[in-house]
C-alpha cells in the first residue's frame, strides 16, 4: 500500500485528470483478488424481412459475452519468488544487472555468435525473428532445428547459474504478425476475435496458439495486441486490433492472455498508452497522440486496465509521443508514461517496444535510448539496435551517476521475479505443430461477416471466378471453392482485397485483412474475412456456396457501415 500511495501522489502531481479516475482501480488491485473485466452480450436486431442486403447492427459499445469459467491470469509471485530474485540480483555486478534488462535480437543464422554475446553480456535471453527461423529441406520451418536453436540460446543465458529460465521470446500474434510459419497452425488476424464476439473462443485460441510454441522452447510471446483501433486512419495496428470498442478489446485481450498463460507461455499486452489511435507508423517515425489523459483513460487504456485487474505479468510500451504526458518524448522513454502505468495498478514487467524502430533510432542513437528507458521506468529493453552499445551505456550511466543504481536493481528484480515465478508455476501444455488447425478454422467460420448482401442462400450459382489479392490468395481461394463444390472459371466475380489494398469492383468484394477497403468497393456484396489461411478461405467458400451462414459482426466501422453490422 505504501507503493500505491507513492504512485498515487506522483500521479496527482503529474496529471491530476487521470488520478481521480484511476486511484480507485489501483487501490482495489492492492486490496482484493481481481477478476476479469465485466462484459455483456452482443445484441442482434431482427433482420428486416424485405431488406436486401439484410444486415443488422449492434451497438458499438457492446462487448462479447463473458466466459463463466474465466479466472484471473494469476500474476502475483509469492514472497519466495521475490526473495529468490532479490537475493540473486543482490549478488550481481552492474554488468550482470545490465544484461538482465536487455532482450536482444540477432541476424540470420548466427546462432553461435549470438550465444557468445548472451554469455559475455549476461543477457536475459533472446527474441527470435523471422530471419532466424531454420527452414526444412521441403519448405516450412524446421521444427527440430528451431527447438535446438532455442535450447542453445537458453543454455547460453543460463551459464551464470541463475535460478530462473532464460527468456526465449517470439512475436506471434497471428495474421500479419507471425514470425513462425508452417507447419505451425496459421491463424487469422486478431480482429477475427472481435468479429466472432466470443470470449471463450478467444481464450481457446490463445491456448491453442501458445501450446504449439511450448515444444519449440518459447516461454514468452509478444501478444496479444489490445490496442483499440480508430479505423482506416490507423496505419500500423489495423486488423491486429481485436476491436474499435474498448470493452470488447479488453475482455477479448484478457481471455486470449488467459489461454496463453494456461499453455505455459507468458503473454505481453501491448502497446501502452495505445497505438491504435495514432496515424503514423512508429516503425518509421514518431507518432503523436493528441488525446487528453481523460480521453485516453476512457478509450485506449480500458484494455490495459482490464489486463492489470486480471493480473497481466507483462506490458509493452509503444513509441508514441503523448503531449498530455510528456511532449516530444516517445512514451517508451517517458517517465510520466511509466508513472501512469504503475498508477493504474500494474506490478509486472514493463517492456519497451523494439528499440531498433525508426521512432527511436532517428532521435536517440547509440545506447541513449536504453538508458533513457531504464531511467524512465522500463524494466526490460527489447531489441536495442546494438546490444553491446546499450549494455555499455547502461554500465557507464550507473558509474557516472546518469542512472540510479537502485533503478537498475529494481528493473533486474522485476524481470528475475517474473521468470522465477514462471519457472516455478508454468505447466506447459505442449501440442504438435499444426494441431490447432481445426480451431483456427472455427475462429474464421465464426468471424466471417456479411457487410452488404443477403444473409441466406447461395451467393454464387455453383460456379465462381476470382481476381485480386496475391497469387497465393487466389490459389487458396480456388482450392477452398473446389472443396465447397464450386466450379471455377465462370459465374460471379469475387474480388479479393489484401493488406493495404483498395476498394474493388466485381460482384463480391472480400476484404482479407482489415475491412476498411470495403468502404470504397462498388461490389453489391461485401464480405469481411479477416484472414487468408486455408481455414479462412474454407469459411468464405462455405458462405458463397450457401452451406454456412456468415455469423460475424463488424468490430469497427467501415465507411457507412457501423460497428456491429452483420447478419442476425
Amino acid at each position: 500500500m505504501a507503493l500505491f500511495q507513492h504512485l498515487r501522489d506522483s500521479l496527482h502531481k503529474t496529471f491530476p485528470l487521470l488520478a481521480a479516475a484511476s486511484a480507485a482501480a489501483a487501490l482495489a488491485s492492492c486490496t482484493a483478488a481481481p477478476g476479469p473485466a465485466p462484459s455483456s452480450s452482443v445484441p442482434s436486431a431482427p433482420a428486416s424481412p424485405t431488406a436486401t442486403p439484410s444486415t443488422t447492427t449492434a451497438p458499438a459499445t457492446a462487448s462479447p459475452s463473458p466466459d463463466p469459467g474465466t479466472r484471473p491470469l494469476g500474476w502475483g509471485p509469492e514472497q519466495r519468488d521475490q526473495d529468490a530474485a532479490a537475493a540473486a540480483v543482490a549478488e550481481m555486478s552492474t554488468e550482470e544487472k545490465a544484461g538482465q534488462v536487455l532482450l536482444p535480437f540477432f541476424k540470420g543464422k548466427e546462432v553461435e555468435a549470438h550465444a557468445a554475446l548472451i554469455e559475455r553480456l549476461h543477457l536475459s535471453g533472446t527474441i527470435i525473428m523471422g530471419d532466424n527461423v531454420p527452414l526444412a529441406p521441403g519448405g516450412g520451418m524446421d521444427v527440430h532445428g528451431m527447438a535446438a536453436i532455442n535450447q542453445r540460446l537458453a543454455q547460453a543465458a543460463g551459464t551464470a547459474g541463475r535460478p530462473w529460465p532464460a527468456i526465449i521470446a517470439v512475436d506471434q500474434e497471428g495474421g500479419q504478425v507471425a514470425r513462425l510459419g508452417p507447419p505451425l497452425t496459421e491463424w487469422p488476424t486478431p480482429m477475427s476475435y472481435g468479429a466472432a464476439g466470443s470470449v471463450p473462443l478467444a481464450k481457446e485460441a490463445g491456448r491453442g496458439l501458445a501450446s504449439e510454441l511450448v515444444p519449440l522452447g518459447f516461454n514468452l510471446d509478444f501478444a496479444p495486441d489490445t490496442d483499440v483501433t480508430i479505423g482506416p486512419s490507423d496505419p500500423t495496428i489495423g486488423a491486429r486490433s481485436m476491436s474499435s470498442d474498448p470493452g470488447a478489446a479488453a475482455s477479448l485481450g484478457v481471455a486470449f492472455s488467459q489461454g496463453m498463460l494456461a499453455a505455459g507461455v507468458l503473454p505481453t499486452v501491448k502497446h501502452f498508452p495505445g497505438h491504435g489511435s495514432v496515424t503514423v507508423d512508429s516503425h518509421h517515425n514518431l507518432p503523436t497522440q493528441p488525446a487528453s489523459v481523460a480521453e485516453l483513460s476512457g478509450r485506449d487504456w480500458e484494455p490495459f486496465k482490464a489486463a492489470i485487474a486480471a493480473g497481466s505479468p507483462m506490458m509493452m510500451t509503444g513509441h508514441i509521443e503523448v503531449p498530455a504526458l510528456e511532449p516530444g518524448v516517445p512514451a517508451s522513454l517517458s517517465g510520466p508514461t511509466y508513472t501512469a502505468l504503475r498508477g493504474l495498478g500494474f506490478k509486472g514487467v514493463a517492456v519497451t517496444d523494439a528499440l531498433n524502430m525508426g521512432a527511436v533510432t532517428k532521435q536517440y542513437p547509440g545506447g541513449t535510448a536504453a538508458v533513457m528507458a531504464l531511467a524512465a521506468g522500463a524494466d526490460l529493453l527489447l531489441m536495442p539496435a546494438d546490444a553491446g552499445q546499450a549494455h555499455a551505456a547502461i554500465v557507464q550511466a550507473v558509474a557516472t551517476g546518469g542512472l540510479a543504481p537502485e533503478r537498475l536493481d529494481e528493473a533486474a528484480r522485476r524481470v528475475a521475479t517474473m521468470m522465477v515465478w514462471h519457472g516455478r508455476t508454468a505447466a506447459g501444455t505442449a501440442a504438435p505443430a499444426g494441431s490447432a488447425g481445426g480451431l483456427s478454422a472455427r475462429v474464421s467460420a465464426s468471424a466471417v461477416t456479411m457487410v452488404s448482401g443477403p444473409c441466406g442462400g447461395a451467393l454464387v450459382p455453383g460456379a465462381v471466378r476470382v481476381a485480386g489479392g496475391e497469387p497465393g490468395d487466389r490459389v487458396r481461394f480456388e482450392a477452398a471453392a473446389t472443396r465447397a463444390g464450386l466450379s471455377l472459371g465462370s459465374g460471379p466475380l469475387v474480388s479479393l482485397i489484401g493488406y493495404g489494398g483498395r476498394g474493388a469492383g466485381g460482384d463480391i468484394a472480400v476484404a482479407l485483412d482489415a475491412p476498411w477497403p470495403l468502404q470504397d468497393s462498388t461490389a453489391p456484396v461485401k464480405v469481411a474475412l479477416y484472414g487468408r489461411s486455408d481455414g479462412a478461405f474454407d469459411a468464405l467458400a462455405a458462405v458463397l456456396a450457401g452451406k454456412a451462414p456468415a455469423p460475424g459482426k463488424l468490430p469497427a466501422a467501415v465507411g457507412p457501415f457501423p460497428a456491429g453490422t452483420g447478419c442476425p
